[in-house]
């Protein structure tokens, strides 16, 4: 499903145009993306931004020593009832 399926199947279900859908739809994207804080859909997803440290790796080519700076990454963990759901349960 991309994005143009999951604004018409929310417009559907929830009866409201698919203007209305698509300006959810990106509101949320923005929040989630933004990272500011974790945001979390109780039995369904949490979406985290993680801060990572700086750390020393190796060119697996030439065995040098690379300096990978501090930053960040996303975090998203799946809830229980997702987890249920990809069970089959």
């Amino acid at each position: 499903m991309n994005r143009s399926d999951l604004v018409a199947a929310l417009a559907d279900r929830a009866e409201v145009t698919r203007k209305d859908a698509d300006a959810v739809v990106a509101a949320f994207a923005e929040i989630v993306a933004k990272g500011d804080e974790k945001v979390t859909i109780p039995g369904f997803l949490t979406f985290e931004r993680t801060h990572r440290a700086a750390r020393t790796a190796r060119n697996p080519q030439t065995g040098e020593p690379l300096e990978i700076p501090a930053g960040f990454s996303a975090k998203v963990s799946a809830g229980s009832k997702l987890k249920q759901a990809v069970k089959g349960k």
